[in-house]
């Protein structure tokens, strides 16, 4: 009787942590219940691009998309997306890495002034420039950034102006883009890099709806487990 129950208790255990877990770039049975796709399945790079329309130049490495001499600013997934979290684990092995998580880019040629930017980068700093920031526009409430070499998991919620960015567990940071209202100038009154056709924009006028990707910026990263969860 009691192997019987403790074979049962195992078993119990075994299909509930198979149901919360998943190998890298794959989901779980949860998630799968719940809405999620899988963005990139870790063998190639079907359904992404550059944004500026070349082929990919880089390869897949260790089941991750490195974005690092792609050929193009970023990677970007060949979907628009409005209403959405976002999950996705990045690594870099030098600590100069300074890459980023872009998100709602309106125009693929100029990401820069056209979509929001969640830093990605070494360090223990908080700041508008720092690792998990909303870039340039909010500063980090505490850096929760790994070590060197290690795996750090984003999660990031877009719903209508609202963004939040949790990072390893931790919410860091959070915008509201109604709030900035005044073109090139944050709510805390510095100053923003926005611009479009030259002159500074409303953070507030960004479209809802847009492309989302990674940034090469220099740094070799490895970015895996990219999945998605619209919102209705």
């Amino acid at each position: 009787m009691r192997y019987h129950l403790a074979s049962a208790l195992l078993l119990s255990l075994s299909t509930l942590i198979s149901s919360s877990t998943a190998a890298d770039n794959a989901l779980t049975s949860t998630e799968k219940e719940a809405g999620w796709k899988l963005l990139f399945n870790g063998e190639d790079l079907t359904g992404w691009k550059t944004s500026n329309g070349k082929p990919i130049q880089t390869k897949v490495e260790e089941g991750s998309i490195v974005p690092y001499k792609s050929g193009g600013y970023l990677v970007i997934n060949e979907k628009q997306f409005g209403d959405f979290v976002l999950k996705c684990d990045v690594m870099w092995q030098d600590e100069r890495c300074n890459s980023g998580i872009f998100l709602r880019v309106e125009d693929p040629k100029n990401p820069v002034h056209t979509g929001f930017e969640i830093q990605v980068m070494g360090g223990d700093k908080t700041g508008k420039h720092e690792m998990g920031a909303i870039y340039d526009l909010v500063t980090t409430s505490k850096n929760a950034g790994k070590a060197t070499g290690e795996w750090n998991s984003f999660e990031i919620r877009c719903h209508g102006p609202n963004i939040s960015v949790t990072l390893n567990g931790s919410k860091v940071s959070e915008i509201n883009a109604d709030e900035f209202s005044e073109p090139g100038v944050c709510p805390d009154g510095q100053k923003h890099k926005y611009k479009l056709n030259k002159e500074p924009r409303a953070v507030k006028d960004f479209a809802r709806k847009g492309f989302l990707g990674f940034q090469d910026h220099g740094h070799k990263v490895w970015y895996k487990n990219v999945k998605l969860l619209e919102l209705k």
